[in-house]
């Protein structure tokens, strides 16, 4: 799973294998015996397309490939149209893949899965799930689904020097000029390479997707589970299609009220608390990281190396980082609560603070390298240019840029070191309208939510005002935790326990269950 910035994505693997290069199709879907009704419902040739399922593994290095094909998995292409308006026009391929239900005698039916992003790859995620799911697993067969535009999907790639468009909006109003004319720049060059795309790459589209998946696979309904922003495409696919899901986790709860191109809005004080859980960790530790022995020693290291990037940008092996790069460096690290993530984070300050003290780096700790080449060079082009052209395709973003400067100045004020991060200007604000209006989210669903109170992405507010807004579901809090997606990723048994209950049995708790995080 990935992250949008990563940040939307739990657990975004860095350095992922380079996407596969997939021509846009022009040809209908394998001939099928279709029913009279063709004529009148002309996604039926899509509903009813034969699917040729084959190995998931693509070659001697493909290592998403092999941990497929260990876990049973099988793999396809599912044709659907570019655009829904005209189905009889151009095809497009989204990639899935699955491990069928050996315990045929209580299978309950398909499991679609989305790891978030958006533009974050799901097809090789059905192995952890099928081992979070524990002895339930065998009763589903689980899909993984690369989303229109993703992964093995029929790519869009912007041709970016970066693999995102968020940056720090800086110090200074020169610094916030930098970032309009960067987010300027890629938005032009999405209009150069993929025009022809961008008015497809939407949430609405890939909900349209999912269905002509499940209909593709004999599926009348279909179960759910979606980490980050898949909560809203749950959330979307659910009032577009109403009656055909089943069961529906949605864990890292996004308010629809809150999606948008300008989504990080309101993270500051969630990350500003898991950054002063994280300093108070690294400060237990001084012995092995060197970042000062108390918390707020780490934190006064933390702003040292702000402050250095701002007058002079610090080298770090072949990079040059600066105002704009080391808060969202620093925001990226913030999105699990464990040693190992906590470490990492901490290796990367220390680098980060040894280059803005002069002493050179010429070789960064594996986290930080990889975190620079996602930020600073064009490998994951691909990553960045598909969420920015499903949340700009989402919904409209303000065209004035005073309007962002306003708003990082207010933010400023409150947290100068992820408030320019999470009110800065985007490509956004350079881009052509949405094609459609957003979804209005249905009433009320039957869902199981699941959260962290001190999730630095997706906010625990989130996830209470979808429970306001669905009476009918139920709510499973991790109480404690600084930690983005919970089920199958943080290891709370609880939590676990209660998503593979009402996975095994379709019957929601009839509370809210809280669950407490382990110690630190």
């Amino acid at each position: 799973m990935a992250t949008l910035l990563s940040t939307f994505m739990p657990g975004r693997r860095a350095g992922v294998a380079a996407l596969a290069a997939a021509l846009v199709l022009t040809v209908a879907p394998a001939a099928v015996a279709l029913p009279a009704a063709a004529a009148s419902d002309p996604l039926l040739r899509y509903h009813h397309q034969h699917l040729t399922w084959k190995s998931c593994l693509r070659g001697p290095d493909d290592a998403m490939g092999k941990e497929l094909e260990q876990a049973g998995a099988r793999c396809a292409d599912v044709t659907v149209p570019l655009d829904y308006g005209r189905p009889h026009g151009r095809t497009v391929t989204v990639a899935i893949s699955r491990i069928r239900a050996t315990d045929g005698a209580h299978r309950v039916g398909a499991l679609l899965l989305n790891g978030g992003g958006p533009g974050g790859q799901t097809i090789g995620d059905p192995p952890w799930v099928r081992q979070a799911m524990k002895d339930v697993g065998a009763r589903y067969d689980i899909v993984g689904v690369d989303p229109r535009f993703v992964g093995r999907s029929t790519p869009l790639d912007c041709h970016w020097p970066t693999g995102s468009a968020f940056r720090s909006a800086g110090v200074d109003r020169a610094g916030f000029e930098r970032t309009a004319a960067f987010s300027a720049e890629l938005a032009r060059r999405c209009r150069t390479y993929a025009g022809e795309l961008l008015p497809y790459a939407t949430t609405r589209d890939t909900a349209r997707d999912m269905d002509v998946v499940r209909a593709a696979l004999g599926e009348r309904r279909i179960s759910y589970l979606g980490y980050s922003y898949g909560t809203y495409l749950g959330q979307v696919y659910t009032s577009m299609f109403p009656g055909r899901t089943d069961r529906v986790v949605l864990d890292g709860v996004i308010s629809p009220d809150r999606y948008g191109p300008r989504l990080l809005r309101g993270v500051e004080a969630a990350n500003r608390h898991a950054l002063e859980g994280w300093a108070s960790w690294a400060a237990a530790r001084d012995a092995t990281y060197g970042l000062g022995r108390t918390r707020g020693r780490v934190l006064a290291a933390v702003d040292r190396v702000q402050a250095a990037a701002a007058r002079s940008p610090l080298r770090i092996g072949a990079h040059r980082v600066d105002e704009h790069v080391v808060p969202v460096l620093v925001l990226n690290g913030l999105s699990q609560d464990n040693a190992s993530a906590y470490g990492d984070l901490a290796q990367g300050v220390r680098d980060l603070l040894r280059a803005a003290d002069g002493r050179p780096v010429a070789t960064p700790s594996p986290w930080l390298a990889d975190a620079l080449g996602f930020e600073l060079t064009g490998a994951e082009s691909a990553y960045g240019s598909v969420q920015t052209s499903i949340l700009c395709g989402d919904v409209p973003a303000p065209r004035d840029p005073e309007v962002y400067w306003r708003d990082v100045q207010r933010a400023r004020d409150r947290d100068p070191l992820f408030g320019p991060v999470a009110n800065s200007i985007n490509p956004c604000a350079y881009w052509d309208a949405p094609r459609e209006n957003p979804t209005t989210i249905r009433a009320d669903l039957p869902a199981l939510l699941v959260n962290a109170t001190g999730d630095p992405r997706t906010t625990y507010e989130g996830a209470e005002a979808v429970r306001r807004r669905w009476p009918s579901s139920r709510l499973v809090t991790l109480r404690g935790a600084d930690q983005h997606a919970v089920f199958g990723v943080y290891g709370s048994a609880c939590a676990d326990a209660a998503v593979d209950r009402y996975l095994a049995t379709g019957r929601l708790p009839e509370r809210d269950v809280t669950c407490e995080a382990r110690p630190r």
